[in-house]
C-alpha cells in the first residue's frame, strides 16, 4: 500500500512541476530540471535542497530492485534489473517469486562467454545496444552487468557470465558492450569489483592475491570499462580482499577506483554485501541493495538506512562523505531517470532476436573436424539428434541471469527447420539430469547405430552445481555419465558430431573417438537455428576460444598448486599472474585446445609480416603489419592475434601475453593487410616496489597467430 502512495506521489510530483516550471520565471527556474545546465551544477542545486532524510534515502534499497528518489524535488526513483544475458522478469516488491505479468517475456542473448568467443568488438556493442534498448523499454536505469572477472578455474559456477580468462580480451569486449547499453540512457554496471572468481564461501572467503596479479590479471577489465568506457556504475563484490569485503574495501573502492581511475559513478553493492555502517560509509560504498528484509524488520533497518542516519546525526558519520555518495547517485539520476532526451527502447523484437542469432553465430567455435564432417553434406539422409540439451531450456536457471523468454529456439528444434524437409530426424534423449535411466542410453546406442550421422548435444546446463550462481562445479568431467556414452557412441556411428552447450570448459577423454566437436555456449533465443546454420554451412563459424581447455582439472594452475576453492576462510592465489595460457607457457604443457584456437571451414595464410620500428618514448607506438588471405573457397573470417614476449625483463614475466587482434572477413582469394598499433601499455608490466606500471626499454618479440599455440610469424623490436 506504502508502495503504491508513494508511487502515486511521485507521479502527482512530477505533474505538478511540469504544468508549474514553464509559468515560472526563468530565474526562477530550479537549476536541477533545467537540462540546458550543466550536469554538475543541476547535481549541486538538488543536492542543497535536500533534507539530510532524503539524501540517506537515496543511499539504500526500498525494494528488491529499487532505491527510492526526492518525490519532494520531483527526483524519481531508480530501477535496476538482473542481466547481462536479458532483462529479469519482473519480480514482487519483496520477494523473489516473479509478480505475474503477461509483458515481460524477454529476449535472451547469448552468454558472455559466447560474446567473447566472438572476438569481435562491433559485435560487443550491438550485444550492448540492443541489451540496452530491452533494458530502457522495461523502464529499468541500471542495468546489473556486465561481468569481467576472470576465469581462473572451470568449476567456477558463474564463468558463464563472464569474458574468459585473458584481461587484454575481456577489456577490449567489455567497453564497447558498455557503450552501447548507456546510449540507451541506461547505466550498466560493472560487475564484481573484485577477485570474485569462485562461489564456494564466496560471502566471506578472504583472497589472497600478489599486487602485480592484482593489477596485471583481476583489475584491467574493470579499469577498461571506468576509463575506456566511462561505465556508470560498478557493482562490489561478495568476498574479502586483504581481510575486509569488498562492499567497503578502502583499498579497491576508494584508492583504486575512485582516486587513480577517478570513477565519477555509483558503487552498488551486491545483494547483502554490506556488513558495516561505518566501514562501508567511509570507504566507498553509495548505495545498499539486499536480498532479504528480516521478519518484522524493514528496509528502513539497512546499514545504509536508519543506522547510518543515526551515525550521521551523533557525528560518528561525515556528512561530506553522504553528500559525495548523493552527488554520484543524482548524477546517475539525470543520466538516466531524468534524462528526457533517452530513447524510448524496444522489447522483444524480431530485430533482437536476430541479433541474438548472429552474436550465437560468431561465437560457435569450431574445435575439431576430422575428415571434414562439417558442413553436412548432401548424401546425409539420416541424422539421430542425441542428448538432453537438444531439448532442454537454458534459458532458465543459473541464478540472477534466469530468464523468462519469448522464444527459445532448441538445437533439435533448429535442425528439424534446417533439415527436416530433406532428412529423416530422430531424437534420443540418451541422459537425464533428474534421473539415471538404462532405457534412455538404449534407445540412443539403437538410434545411432541406424543413422547416417549422430548429433550428440551435451554438455553442461544451468542448474546448480553446473553452470550457475553459488555454487561450483565438483568435477571437471560431463555430469549424468555422459563422457561414457560419448564413447559407445562412437562405437557405433564413426561419423559423430558432439555439440557442448556449457559456460566452461570440460574434460573430452573421448576427443580422439570422435570426428567433430563444436563448442556452442549458450546461445539464447536463436540459439538453436544458430547452431544449424553453422552445421549446414550456411555460416561459417569464427568464433575463438576465450580460455584454454586442457586435458585434465590439474593442468590448470589454481587446481595444480592446490588453491581452489580454499580452506573455507582464505584463497591464495598462488599462481599469482599465470593464469590460463600463461600457465601452459610456463610449464610447457600442451592443452586440449588452446585459447585463441577455432576452425573454419576455408583457410587462411599469413604472409611476412613487418615491423614499422618506432621510438616508444617519443610518442611514435610500433606498428606490425601482416598479411592475410582466404586460400579456401568460402568466405570466413580469422581472428588474427598478436602477442607480446619480452625477451629482456627484469622481473618474471610470462612467454607470451595477448596485446592485440582483430576480426577480419575475407572473400575466397581475398588479401588484406591487417595493421597493428601497439602503444606503449603493450610492453609494460606492474611493479610491486614502484607502486605503477613500468616500461623497460629492450628487446620484445611479437608474436602473431591463430591462437596462442599457433604462431604464424614473429617480429622481433628493439625499443629504446
Amino acid at each position: 500500500m506504502i508502495s503504491k502512495f508513494y508511487k502515486f506521489f511521485l507521479c502527482l510530483s512530477v505533474l505538478v512541476l511540469s504544468i508549474a516550471l514553464p509559468l515560472l520565471g526563468q530565474e526562477d527556474f530550479p537549476i536541477y530540471l533545467d537540462n540546458t545546465r550543466s550536469l554538475e551544477a543541476r547535481v549541486d542545486h538538488a543536492l542543497s535542497l535536500m533534507t539530510l532524510e532524503e539524501k540517506v534515502a537515496l543511499t539504500h534499497a526500498q525494494s528488491k530492485f529499487s532505491v527510492r528518489g526526492v518525490p519532494r524535488l520531483g527526483v524519481p526513483e531508480l530501477w535496476m534489473a538482473d542481466g547481462p544475458h536479458g532483462i529479469r522478469e519482473e519480480l514482487l516488491w519483496n520477494a523473489w517469486q516473479p509478480a505475474g505479468w503477461t509483458n515481460d517475456s524477454t529476449t535472451a542473448f547469448p552468454a558472455l562467454t559466447a560474446l567473447a568467443a566472438t572476438w569481435n568488438v562491433d559485435i560487443a556493442y550491438l550485444y550492448g545496444k540492443s541489451i540496452g534498448a530491452e533494458a530502457r523499454y522495461r523502464k529499468k536505469d541500471v542495468l546489473l552487468g556486465p561481468g569481467v572477472n576472470i576465469y581462473r578455474s572451470p568449476l567456477n559456477g558463474r564463468n558463464f557470465e563472464y569474458m574468459g580468462e585473458d584481461p587484454y580480451l575481456a577489456s577490449q569486449l567489455v567497453v564497447p558492450y558498455i557503450q552501447g547499453v548507456q546510449e540507451n540512457g541506461v547505466a550498466a554496471c560493472i560487475k564484481h569489483f573484485a577477485l570474485n572468481n569462485q562461489e564456494t564461501n564466496r560471502n566471506h572467503i578472504n583472497v589472497k592475491v600478489s599486487e602485480r596479479a592484482l593489477h596485471e590479471i583481476y583489475l584491467p577489465a574493470f579499469k577498461a570499462a571506468v576509463i575506456d568506457g566511462n561505465v556508470w556504475s560498478v557493482m562490489a563484490g561478495y568476498n574479502k580482499y586483504l581481510g575486509e569485503w569488498c562492499a567497503q574495501n578502502n583499498i579497491l573502492l576508494n584508492d583504486i577506483l575512485k582516486d587513480s581511475w577517478d570513477f565519477k559513478g555509483v558503487v552498488i553493492s551486491d545483494w547483502d554485501a554490506v556488513h558495516n555502517t561505518l566501514l562501508a560509509a567511509k570507504n566507498g560504498l553509495d548505495i545498499e541493495m539486499g536480498t532479504n528484509v528480516p521478519k518484522g524488520k524493514s528496509y528502513q533497518d539497512f546499514y545504509f538506512a536508519d543506522p547510518y542516519l543515526k551515525v550521521l546525526k551523533s557525528g560518528q558519520a561525515s556528512i561530506d562523505e553522504l553528500d559525495d555518495k548523493v552527488r554520484r547517485i543524482l548524477r546517475l539520476n539525470f543520466k538516466t531517470a531524468m534524462n528526457s532526451d533517452r530513447p524510448w527502447g524496444s522489447f522483444a523484437t524480431k530485430e533482437h532476436a536476430m541479433t541474438a542469432r548472429k552474436i550465437a553465430e560468431e561465437g560457435i567455435v569450431l574445435l575439431k573436424n576430422k575428415n571434414q564432417v562439417l558442413p553436412i553434406k548432401s548424401e546425409v539422409k539420416s541424422i539421430a539428434v542425441i542428448g538432453e540439451n537438444a531439448v532442454k531450456k537454458l534459458t532458465v536457471g543459473g541464478g540472477s541471469s534466469n530468464l523468462k523468454v519469448k522464444t527459445e529456439i532448441s538445437p533439435l528444434e533448429g535442425l528439424q527447420n534446417k533439415f527436416g524437409g530433406n532428412m529423416k530426424i530422430s531424437f534420443s534423449a540418451g541422459y537425464s539430469s533428474k534421473k539415471e535411466s538404462a532405457v534412455l542410453y538404449d534407445e540412443a546406442i539403437e538410434n545411432a547405430s541406424k543413422s547416417d550421422l549422430v548429433i550428440f548435444v551435451g554438455g553442461l546446463n544451468k542448474d546448480k552445481g553446473q553452470d550457475s550462481e553459488s555454487r561450483d562445479r565438483k568435477e571437471y568431467g560431463l555430469p549424468y555419465d555422459q563422457d561414457k556414452l560419448i564413447v559407445d557412441l562412437a562405437k557405433v556411428n564413426k561419423n559423430i558430431v558432439v555439440i557442448l552447450l556449457s559456460g566452461n570448459a570440460t574434460a573430452m577423454p573421448w576427443a580422439s573417438e570422435v570426428s567433430t566437436i563444436v563448442q556452442a555456449w549458450y546461445g539464447g533465443s536463436e540459439a538453436g537455428n544458430a547452431l544449424a546454420n553453422i552445421l549446414a554451412g550456411d555460416i561459417n563459424p569464427s568464433g575463438k576460444l576465450p580460455f584454454t581447455i586442457n586435458h585434465s582439472l590439474d593442468d590448470y594452475s589454481a587446481h595444480a598448486l592446490g588453491s581452489f576453492p580454499g580452506d573455507s576462510e582464505n584463497v591464495e592465489y598462488k599462481e599469482d599472474i599465470f593464469v590460463g595460457y600463461r600457465w601452459n607457457d610456463l610449464k610447457l604443457m600442451e592443452p586440449l585446445f588452446p585459447f585463441g584456437h577455432g576452425l573454419s571451414y576455408t583457410s587462411f595464410s599469413y604472409g611476412k609480416a613487418r615491423a614499422v620500428k618506432r621510438n616508444i618514448k617519443s610518442q611514435e607506438n610500433p606498428i606490425i603489419k601482416v598479411p592475410l588471405k582466404n586460400i579456401g573457397k568460402r568466405s570466413g573470417a580469422e581472428v588474427v592475434q598478436v602477442y607480446v614476449h619480452d625477451v629482456e625483463s627484469s622481473v618474471k614475466r610470462p612467454y607470451k601475453e595477448l596485446k592485440a587482434f582483430t576480426k577480419v572477413f575475407l572473400e575466397p582469394g581475398d588479401e588484406e593487410i591487417v595493421v597493428f598499433e601497439l602503444p606503449r601499455e603493450a610492453f609494460e608490466f606492474y611493479s610491486e616496489k614502484e607502486k605503477k606500471w613500468i616500461y623497460e626499454p629492450g628487446l620484445f618479440k611479437v608474436l602473431i597467430g591463430s591462437s596462442s599455440q599457433e604462431i604464424k610469424q614473429e617480429v622481433s623490436l628493439n625499443l629504446l
